[in-house]
């Protein structure tokens, strides 16, 4: 009797190490989820892309691997004598995002094409300015993307946050449902960069205002004898303008004003002097996802392109696609 109780008792003490063993077994402790390569592009598991990408300033269509192109993007959108890490940062951005692009949209919409050097589409592209700092960026992080429970997230940047990050509603008049990797961050980037970037100021005449917001937005000011911010996202960004009679959505108004004149809608001041409008503002770009600008400090602090990543993008994974 003494033997069965004994065998007994050491079987509920083995249960119990197996069962424990599983208790401490996190998710986090599993492989990431690895996407799907889109089959239009693939030359098959572990074997880097072939695109074929529209160039607009040639207009032409030109097979490349997928490496190549990234590199063209990050020569495009950063400055090719910034920290490598930074540049690597945004080497992870441009590939997740053409493979997010191809999987959600299948091609360009200039046609027969995988996607585009239309930064209007997509990503700039300027090969003529890749250098070694750009080549060892990109080998550095040879065939990495981000992924959020196995898919490629919407790999969004901007030029600098003005020392916060936006939401995709708020910042881009986003219609879906918001990616949970997206959140507010308070971004290193608030006095960092050349003016212009980090504050801004603009004048537009009252006959601008109300033939953009006409012709793009399809509503009638009237008369501008006010301009107010009546709505403001949790980051602080303008949402809503009230631009005499028209309210519109502050994304939008960007767009059809000149977003290289209208630099984002961190607003701290829109006002009336005669006939024109002056608007001021801190930061440049949409203020969704990563700041390049805070991706700049943060490599200057030695931080590596993966924490660079993940300091603007929560619960996202980073993993390796080809060699």
């Amino acid at each position: 009797m003494r033997h069965k109780i004994l065998k007994v008792q050491a079987l509920i003490i083995i249960v119990a190490i197996l069962l424990s063993g599983c208790a401490v077994r996190r998710p986090d402790d599993k492989k990431p989820l690895v996407p799907k390569i889109p089959d239009k592009i693939s030359r098959g598991e572990g074997r880097e892309p072939q695109l074929t990408v529209y160039e607009v300033q040639t207009k032409t269509r030109k097979k490349m691997n997928l490496e190549d192109y990234v590199a063209g993007v990050v020569a495009g959108e950063m400055e090719n004598n910034w920290p490598v890490e930074a540049l690597a940062a945004q080497a992870i951005l441009a590939r997740t995002y053409v493979l997010e692009f191809v999987t959600d949209k299948g091609e360009s919409k200039y046609g027969d094409a995988d996607i585009s050097t239309d930064f209007e589409e997509a990503q700039a592209w300027n090969p003529s300015k890749i250098n070694d700092r750009v080549k060892k960026a990109v080998q550095m992080t040879r065939g990495k993307v981000i992924t959020y429970r196995g898919k490629y997230v919407k790999a969004w940047f901007h030029s600098h946050s003005g020392g916060m990050t936006a939401t995709p509603k708020e910042g881009l008049n986003y219609k879906e449902e918001e990616p949970p990797y997206i959140t507010i961050v308070k971004s290193p980037d608030e006095n960092a960069g050349p003016e212009g970037k980090r504050t801004w100021s603009a004048t537009f005449t009252k006959e601008e205002l109300r033939r953009a917001i006409k012709e793009k937005l399809g509503q009638d000011t009237g008369s501008i004898d006010e301009v107010s911010v009546v709505e403001r996202g949790p980051s602080g960004r303008a949402t809503k303008i009230k631009i005499g009679n028209a309210t519109v959505p502050a994304p939008d108004l960007r767009t059809a004003l000149d977003p290289m004149r209208m630099r984002s809608t961190l607003l701290t001041s829109l006002r009336i002097e005669g006939e024109k409008v002056i608007m001021e503002g801190k930061g440049f770009g949409h203020g969704v996802g990563l700041s390049q600008w805070g991706a700049h400090v943060l490599a200057r602090q030695g931080k590596s392109p993966e924490e660079i990543i993940k300091y603007y993008f929560k619960g996202v994974d980073i993993v390796k696609l080809w060699d």
